[in-house]
């Protein structure tokens, strides 16, 4: 079934119709038997793993310690190591003094590739007083919080500003012989 066709000057040249096997039936389409039992199931394979990547996440973070060992806390009573063997280690302690211990969960759910949303918060701040023992027990949820912007501007620093260019190159030259240093 080769056919073979010999062009004056140019060589040799081949028909590549002819050169299918099984030579086609006109009509009929060249698929293997199982491509379409395979494409419905394939599909429903990319469905499912699509609708997976869209599933919620949800995470809590931090520890809040049960309501009933909260209510054992007594003002004037408990110092901080009864507190820390009652509680446990606080999440976090106060930024410029350690008189408030902060106890923190936080309840999030992120859809996706989309911003984290925060479903639920809780704060407990345990107050102590000069000589270590609870002043005052403070609960605080998401109601309470604020959203805050911060501040754009940028610190000016001394000097001279060097593009990346200058900075590569501005040492060319000065090398250190190591002579008369000390």
């Amino acid at each position: 079934m080769l056919q073979v066709h010999q062009l004056a000057g140019r060589g040799t040249s081949v028909n590549h119709e002819c050169l299918r096997w099984p030579a086609p039936i006109p009509g009929v389409a060249m698929r293997s038997p199982g491509f379409k039992r395979l494409t419905p199931v394939a599909a429903l394979i990319f469905v499912m793993v699509s609708l997976l990547a869209c599933t919620p996440r949800e995470q809590i973070h931090g520890y809040l310690p049960d309501e009933e060992r909260l209510a054992e806390v007594q003002k004037g009573v408990h110092d901080r190591a009864s507190i820390e063997a009652l509680l446990g280690s606080p999440s976090s302690v106060g930024t410029f003094e350690d008189k408030t211990w902060y106890y923190i969960t936080r309840h999030t759910e992120k859809l996706a590739f989309f911003q984290e949303e925060v479903l639920d918060q809780k704060v407990v701040a345990i107050v102590f007083d000069d000589a270590g023992v609870v002043a005052d027990i403070r609960q605080y949820d998401l109601s309470d919080g604020r959203e805050i912007e911060p501040v754009d501007r940028e610190t000016p620093t001394r000097g001279k500003e060097l593009t990346i260019l200058q900075q590569l190159l501005g040492n060319i030259g000065r090398f250190n012989t190591g002579e008369g240093s000390n």
